[in-house]
């Protein structure tokens, strides 16, 4: 699909439709208010430090309309304290983006609540990582900061912290409850503990590479986020991605979200009290797992899909096994899900339990898994299919109920969808080779990619740099749009409640942290 480029930009490409324009503070809310009323969505939102280019700061915006992708960008004076117009009264996700925005880069939104985010006293209030001034390898002492949660005050109102550091192997995050008696009023969270200073080292590599730490953002969705590193590179190139490679491509891509459905529906067995299902679903993970290994040379594919197409072929023998993997996962999955659908203690767990209306998802920029659950049937393989989705007439699961149980449904469906998929893949697949040469880049060009990975759409927006190297690369995950849907779902339910919903959303603690 050929990407319709607006006057003044430079190079935008995307596998999806793709427009870019520039525009001033009031058109930059403007813009987003024509978005929402038109039932669009914000996808990212990051900033740039181009003094050194044009003495100018730059903001953008991407949204996701019925007719693709538009970029919107918003420039201001490279002056000491710049600010722009705040998107949150459009789009509520937008608030945490903006403070990690001034966090990293130093431009101030119009919004009162300017807490820091990703900062966590690891570099001083006046510093800020992302500007081409900062020293990559200057050392900071992490100083320890009081946050100021939002304070919840009443008759029997008190507060339990949970975290960041939990008692199992989650990774960090602290959730401030606030309850009467065991009933949540409210729930606050803190991220940024998992921060890696990811945008910062992609400036040191060349294009060539990035797709290896791409893949490396939040190891659960590898191949979604190198498959969309590789998407920009390509588009920028021009390069394209041989048949049989985009056909690996996505074989790659449904087995990792038949890995991660069948982790999550174990996981969520076992905080219903069913230990059993943890057990049964852990074995299919690890056959798949192992099946990985034989076929793809790696159980978990970092490093499968590459610039221009895929590392390696599929060994003579793999559709075989593949296929009866196929066969023999699809019945266990069959049993498990009579047995989930046919255990009242399960369902009694699962059922009315975080509860997040088709409402509430919709006006909080819910998004990917969480928001088909909801009522909003969004995915990127049937709305804006590329190659070889294009041919595979993805069925999409959506329930209404938009509780843990309906979360549940949609993951037992799309591992039976995701099952059909592989063995299209494999019975059609492609002769030919398997990958590309990518030529050099032009220096100032942009490229957008974007997958939709299990939990959502994951987008990688790379600008090139002289000689070979990446200027500026911002990854973004879903999760950014889901984190604060939790504390929505939370609401009315018991403390006890709080690990079977947290885990039925499933968000990247590491992807949101970058």
């Amino acid at each position: 699909m050929t990407p319709e480029f607006k006057e003044g930009a430079k190079s935008v490409s995307s596998n999806l439709p793709c427009s870019r324009r520039r525009v001033g503070a009031v058109e930059w809310r403007e813009t987003a208010r024509s978005v929402r009323s038109a039932g669009g969505r914000l996808v990212a939102l990051w900033g740039t430090d181009d003094r050194d280019r044009d003495s100018r700061y730059r903001v953008f915006a991407v949204y996701l309309q019925s007719g693709g992708l538009a970029i919107v960008e918003h420039e201001m004076d490279g002056g000491a304290k710049p600010t722009y117009p705040s998107l949150q009264e459009y789009f509520p996700s937008a608030l945490r983006m903006e403070r990690a925005i001034f966090d990293l880069v130093g431009i101030k939104s119009m919004e009162p609540d300017h807490r820091g985010w990703l900062r966590h006293g690891g570099w001083p209030e006046d510093t800020f990582p992302l500007r081409r001034d900062f020293d990559r390898d200057h050392q900071f002492s992490v100083v320890s900061e009081p946050y100021p949660f939002v304070q919840v005050e009443g008759d029997g109102v008190h507060e339990i912290p949970v975290g960041p550091v939990h008692a199992g192997t989650i990774e960090p995050g602290h959730f401030r409850f606030s309850v009467v008696g065991e009933k949540v009023l409210r729930l606050e969270e803190r991220l940024g503990y998992k921060h890696k200073g990811i945008e910062k080292l992609f400036e040191t590599m060349i294009q060539k590479e990035g797709h290896r730490l791409a893949a490396r953002i939040s190891g659960d969705s590898a191949v979604a986020y190198s498959w969309a590193y590789c998407e920009a590179i390509e588009a920028i190139t021009h390069t394209i991605c041989p048949p049989r490679a985009a056909q690996l491509r996505a074989l790659a891509l449904e087995h990792e979200r038949l890995a991660n459905h069948l982790g999550d529906l174990g996981a969520l067995g076992n905080d219903a009290g069913f230990a059993f299902g943890l057990t049964q679903f852990s074995r299919m993970k690890e056959d798949l797992l192992r099946t990985n290994q034989t076929c793809f040379s790696a159980r978990y594919l970092m490093d499968f899909v590459v610039p221009g197409g895929v590392a390696s072929d599929l060994p003579n023998d793999a559709p075989r096994l593949l296929l009866d993997r196929y066969r023999s996962l699809e019945a266990d999955v069959i049993g498990m899900r009579n047995t989930y659908d046919n255990h009242a203690g399960v369902q009694d767990r699962f059922r009315e339990t975080g509860i997040l209306s088709h409402e509430t998802a919709y006006n909080l920029d819910a998004t990917g898994l969480i928001a088909r659950a909801s009522g909003i049937p969004h995915d990127l393989r049937t709305d804006f299919p590329w190659p070889p989705y294009d041919k595979l007439k993805v069925k999409v699961s959506s329930q209404t109920y938009g509780d843990v149980a309906a979360r549940v449904v949609v993951r037992f469906d799309e591992v039976t969808e995701s099952l059909r998929i592989c063995r299209t893949l494999l019975t059609g697949l492609a002769a030919g080779q398997i990958q590309s040469p990518l030529p050099d880049a032009a220096p100032g060009l942009l490229g957008i990619g974007v997958i939709e990975g299990w939990r959502g759409p994951v987008l990688i927006v790379l600008e090139t740099g002289r000689g070979g190297r990446i200027r500026r690369c911002h990854p973004h995950d879903p999760s950014w749009q889901n984190w604060p849907l939790l504390e929505y779902a939370i609401l009315g339910n018991l403390v006890p409640d709080f690990p079977l919903i947290n885990k039925s959303f499933n968000l990247s603690y590491s992807g949101h942290d970058v």
